[in-house]
């Protein structure tokens, strides 16, 4: 009788981060790269101008609205949203399948709406949300930003209980009190990912 010998499926992830302003989810994500040569930052794909030092392709993917609509419409996006009623941003299908065909894993930085989306649209991906330790530390961070002001601050305070209401939907949580500790423990849970035996229904 032939038996079938344990073996895993490809070890390519798609690891999505959510989680509420001043979480240090950028920090983290730049951190997990530098010792993670086999994962790619994500691309993303938007309609609105390039900014100073900007590059095209690499930072991001500079298309026109009805360019980006288009590509809506065919389904090239794997998750897609505007911006305060102004500018597209959306996540390129060929992005995701190039890097799975070159043996790369992908990461990405994505609100909770996105990231619902990937859900829907990408079951095998690994959402991961991340906080600091507490509500308190998340003020301090953000207005101890020199980029933010004071009314982009503000606004950022009020969106953070509607973000943290989804962390629960989440498959893992990372709190971010130490960046060391952090980057380890995402690094333990792709591990502890890649090694999960999907089940067969």
């Amino acid at each position: 009788m032939a038996v079938e010998f344990p073996s895993l499926p490809g070890r390519q992830v798609f690891v999505v981060m959510s989680g509420p302003s001043g979480a240090g989810k950028s920090t983290l994500l730049e951190c997990f790269l530098a010792g993670n040569p086999d994962f790619r930052k994500s691309l993303s794909t938007t309609t609105r101008p390039p900014r100073i030092g900007e590059r095209h392709g690499i930072d991001y993917d500079f298309v026109s609205t009805d360019e980006f609509q288009r590509r809506v419409d065919e389904g090239l996006f794997i998750e897609h949203f505007q911006v305060f009623a102004k500018h597209w941003y959306g996540t390129p299908r060929f992005f995701i399948e190039d890097c799975f065909a070159k043996k790369l894993s992908v990461i990405k930085d994505l609100d909770v709406q996105g990231a619902a989306q990937i859900r829907g649209n990408v079951p095998s991906a690994l959402l991961v949300y991340v906080v600091p330790p507490s509500a308190d530390e998340i003020e301090r961070r953000l207005r101890t930003r020199s980029s933010d002001s004071a009314d982009s601050i503000t606004r950022r305070l009020r969106a953070v209980g509607d973000e943290l209401a989804h962390w629960r939907s989440y498959d893992y949580l990372v709190i971010n009190d130490d960046l060391d500790r952090a980057t380890s423990d995402l690094e333990a849970i792709v591990r502890s990912h890649r090694l999960k035996i999907g089940r067969r229904d």
